[in-house]
């Protein structure tokens, strides 16, 4: 920084420019997940992907969208601009691991059968690489490592439009049989 940088943030002097701005718009959410519950999860997806049931707010906030959906595997993509930013220059990680934790638990999703719900027990991400908008479209592949009745393990690769990865990801999903099932 230079002496005069520094003595204008010393005297709080603020030209930060022009402001930009992201509308963001979103459908009912409860449309979403009452369709959930009544189709199997393969299906439930591609009805997403294919626009006959709305996104989920998160992906039109944080911009992506579903691009495959095959059984035990998911494909999302998802440009990311300077509004998921972190405070040094990057774009911020939970960006990143949201993406993970999508594509990981989606493909769980694609195996379950009508009203058979999940939910993630954890997540560990591991970033390989910075992120920023000349990274480009990132894509997240989710594969389902091994399904299970009650808990199945899945794992996901966040990359760059280069092809490089940005981060990997290994997931547990709980699942959870629909209520008043004697196993729940």
């Amino acid at each position: 920084m230079t002496d005069a940088e520094q003595a204008a943030v010393a005297a709080g002097v603020q030209d930060w420019g022009t402001p930009a701005a992201k509308i963001v718009e979103w459908y009912d959410p409860m449309i979403t997940a009452a369709a959930a519950r009544r189709l199997p999860g393969l299906e439930f997806l591609r009805a997403i992907m294919d626009g006959k049931l709305p996104p989920p707010p998160i992906a039109s906030l944080l911009g992506f969208r579903p691009v495959e959906i095959e059984p035990g595997r998911v494909v999302f993509e998802g440009t990311p601009d300077e509004s998921v930013y972190n405070p040094i220059g990057v774009v911020h990680g939970g960006l990143v691991c949201t993406l993970a934790d999508t594509a990981a638990a989606c493909a769980v999703h694609t195996t379950l059968p009508a009203g058979v719900g999940y939910t993630s027990i954890d997540l560990n991400v591991s970033y390989t690489r910075p992120v920023t908008r000349d990274s480009g479209s990132l894509r997240a592949v989710g594969t389902v490592v091994k399904p299970g009745r009650r808990v199945a393990f899945s794992r996901a690769e966040i990359l760059d439009a280069a092809g490089k990865v940005v981060a990997t990801a290994t997931s547990s999903c709980l699942v959870m049989p629909p209520a008043g099932d004697a196993e729940g």
